[in-house]
């Protein structure tokens, strides 16, 4: 049974990639999630605030400044907290990490301005990263900015990191596109490797009680893959860049379903914060199993099997099903 895929440019055992979470943040766990199955691992996310700090000396602000502005403060670590969330940190992570595994080590940059992404991709690169996610977490809020000014400045950042460092790059994006399709060409085009789909933005709530702005932070489910199945499917073999499915991977039924519209890798973290790394193995026996029942030999045999060019109702994926699936709906339960 050959499991075996390509991922940027990078050739992987398998399609299981633990995705950016703080369990790269530990060695030994790194090492036990290899040891399980893992083809690869995205390294917790750098934030470009982090980054900037280190410049502009924010330990200095935020504790000299904190009275006037305490609501604002607490979106943000204690600074003693800040100083071990530090870029040195961070290379040295990916140095310890590569000395520990054999598997691809990529790192994750989040933010949204180029500059100070710049300099610190050449020394992910020299730290010894296999590739660089770019996680672009970024809202337009302003009524002014357009979709082309939002898209150019995705553009722009991939092309100013493609151009500083040779490893690998991918861009881990929102579904939040005026045309999702045509964004992922333009970004295709030019050079990106890999396209990570979807990034979960973390929705504030509003304490009642407190009448304040409250974090919250919600494990995916499985339900959640609906989105990035149907994107994998759509732009299977309509860009050369790779493709992987993140949000909502649990189970190995989801990773084979996701492979079949066209994933080349599967990434999970909710499923690892909760049931820990040996959850990456039994995935792999389930789908082994799997392809077995029903005479697949291959990863390679079975990705894109399911996609929009392949299926034999392609309208299935897009529209034709919404007023039969509408129509299904039957209210339930009422007195």
């Amino acid at each position: 049974m050959d499991l075996s895929t390509t991922y940027m440019g990078l050739e992987l055992r398998n399609p299981l990639v633990p995705s950016a979470s703080p369990l790269s943040a530990d060695v030994d766990v790194v090492k036990r999630l290899e040891d399980a199955g893992a083809a690869a691992i995205v390294m917790y996310s750098l934030f470009e605030e982090q980054i900037e700090r280190d410049k502009q000396e924010l330990d200095y602000f935020l504790t000299t400044y904190a009275e006037s502005y305490s609501e604002a403060l607490s979106y943000f670590p204690e600074p003693h907290e800040f100083r071990n969330l530090n870029a040195e940190a961070y290379l040295e992570q990916i140095v310890k990490l590569k000395e520990a595994v054999d598997i691809p080590v990529i790192a994750s940059l989040n933010g949204v301005s180029p500059g100070g992404w710049i300099y610190f991709a050449r020394q992910i690169e020299e730290a010894g990263a296999d590739g660089l996610e770019l996680n672009i977490y970024y809202i337009p809020t302003d009524p002014d900015l357009t979709a082309d000014d939002v898209e150019q400045m995705y553009l722009g950042d991939l092309l100013q990191v493609k151009s500083t460092i040779s490893i690998p790059v991918a861009l881990k994006l929102s579904p939040y596109f005026t045309a999702f399709a045509n964004m992922a060409r333009k970004l295709d085009k030019a050079g990106v490797d890999a396209l990570v789909l979807f990034n979960r933005f973390y929705q504030p709530d509003v304490d009642l009680a407190t009448r304040e702005v409250v974090p919250n932070l919600e494990l995916s489910n499985s339900y959640e893959i609906r989105l990035p199945l149907r994107w994998m499917a759509i732009l299977h073999d309509e860009i050369k860049a790779s493709l992987a499915a993140t949000s909502g991977v649990h189970t190995a039924q989801d990773v084979l379903k996701l492979i079949m519209a066209g994933a080349d890798v599967a990434m999970l973290a909710s499923a690892l914060l909760k049931e820990g790394p040996g959850l990456i193995e039994r995935i792999l026996q389930n789908m082994q199993l799997w392809m077995e029942e029903h005479f697949f030999e291959s990863v390679s045999e079975m990705k894109g099997s399911m996609s929009l060019l392949s299926v034999a109702e392609p309208a299935a994926l897009l529209r034709a099903n919404y007023i039969k699936t509408l129509g299904s709906v039957r209210k339930s339960g009422w007195e």
